[in-house]
């Protein structure tokens, strides 16, 4: 009976690590798309596009601080006039060294995005 116990130890402790960071990584995700959805909103209520910039980025920064090197953001796609839509897309670089702790850093990039309609009879500036 000991051996077996022996035996298995190890492949029980390395399922539920495997599990701890799997849950990590979901947990993360769902971080990475709520941030790209607060950036995007963020930079609906500005009126120029400089301060939509501004304001997304720091919406990004101030709810993903985990990310390794800090957040990505990309308003690529964004059409800033009245009636428009804002579109925001964050990439986040997740260091799961701590959780594994093995020794080596396995780093997953994920991506999340978002869009916001511009309100059709509000003033934005270029």
């Amino acid at each position: 009976m000991a051996v077996e116990a022996v035996l298995l130890a190890p492949v029980f402790l390395v399922f539920l690590l495997l599990l701890v960071g799997a849950g990590r990584i979901v947990q993360a995700q769902g971080e990475v798309n709520g941030a790209a959805r607060d950036a995007a909103r963020a930079a609906s209520v500005e009126r120029t596009l400089g301060a939509a910039r501004s304001a997304a980025n720091a919406a990004a920064r101030d709810a993903l601080g985990f990310c390794a090197g800090g957040p990505a953001l990309s308003m690529a796609g964004s059409e800033w006039r009245e009636g428009g839509s804002v579109r925001v897309e964050i990439t986040c670089r997740l260091d799961l060294s701590a959780v594994a702790g093995f020794g080596f850093a396995p780093v997953k990039t994920m991506t999340g995005s978002a869009v916001v309609p511009l309100e059709r009879f509000r003033r934005v500036e270029g």
